[in-house]
């Protein structure tokens, strides 16, 4: 299959295309730099200029392709309207060029998007009030298409994908320890987060492009919930470090951007046991606490982050 993949050159892309490289697939990749072009090469992928918001560039990829992966998002995080539209056009863009060709089309989404307090399935409906709603409206575009002729599925991926060189959530924890000489959690850090490692992330993008039936929403979660306890408890161990209780208004400037309070505070469980029976997929890489003690988190010097 030569699949049109967004997002080819982030964090969690290069694993995704060298995984789908490696089981015969062919990948073009949009590059929006040359950094992000040669990225791609480097790995085995033809990169394709543009960018999301280059729309002629995305249908042109998506028409010469058998299936396309979406993981590509961003923007000013200061302008959720601005987000919405950005990926539901890109999206919309992408699935317009599959339409009525039984190709698959698999979206990105986060677990972040479902409603909190309780573990949830994929067969849940989504919080459109949550944290992740900003999501919600590109997942809805996406599955939109099945009834129009395009093999269409969503993979929702838990908010910590983890894994050598990981400067998400995690990452930023870590970070944010080391600069402030405590690891924190806040409330009585029993909230819970889903995760999973970025290798069985990749094969799941995989299975999904391979074999998910039209309308099939995944949930990308190795691990139902990881307390956040447990993971401030991880790295102050790492770091020598005490652990530290916040209420949610010490959060704020603790962690100096409000988003990531709230999101540090969230308790999210989601089971990912529908996407298992339906792909096969079996997570068989480190769990996130393992990763923590024995993976590169606490290895490069802080002020190298991104």
């Amino acid at each position: 299959m030569h699949v049109f993949v967004t997002g080819g050159s982030g964090l969690t892309g290069p694993t995704v295309v060298t995984e789908l490289i490696a089981a015969g697939h062919t990948v073009t990749g949009l590059a929006r730099s040359d950094a992000a072009a040669d990225r791609l090469a480097a790995i085995g992928a033809t990169p394709h200029r543009g960018s999301l918001d280059d729309l002629d560039a995305l249908r042109r990829g998506a028409e010469a392709a058998d299936g396309v992966l979406h993981m590509g998002f961003g923007g000013d995080f200061a302008d959720p309207d601005g987000l919405i539209r950005r990926d539901r056009t890109a999206i919309e863009t992408l699935g317009a060029a599959l339409r009525d060709s039984g190709k698959p089309f698999v979206s990105t989404s986060g677990t972040l998007v479902m409603p909190e307090g309780r573990e949830t399935t994929e067969h849940d409906e989504p919080d459109t009030t949550g944290r992740g709603y900003f999501r919600i409206p590109g997942e809805q575009a996406c599955l939109g298409f099945a009834a129009q002729g395009v093999r269409a599925s969503v993979v929702r991926l838990a908010p910590t994908v983890h894994g050598p060189g990981d400067y998400g959530f995690i990452g930023m924890l870590v970070v944010t320890a080391r600069r402030t000489g405590v690891s924190a959690y806040i409330g009585d850090g029993a909230n819970r987060w889903p995760a999973v490692h970025r290798l069985d992330a990749a094969k799941l993008f995989r299975l999904a492009l391979e074999k998910a039936p039209a309308g099939s929403v995944l949930h990308g979660a190795a691990e139902s919930g990881v307390t956040l306890k447990s993971i401030a408890d991880t790295i102050a161990n790492a770091l020598g470090i005490q652990t530290v209780s916040l209420t949610p208004e010490e959060a704020v400037p603790h962690f100096e951007i409000p988003f990531m309070a709230a999101v540090y505070a969230a308790d999210a469980p989601v089971s990912s046991s529908h996407t298992r029976q339906l792909l096969d997929w079996t997570p068989t890489h480190p769990t996130l606490l393992e990763d923590l003690r024995h993976g590169d988190y606490f290895a490069s010097d802080p002020a190298q982050q991104p």
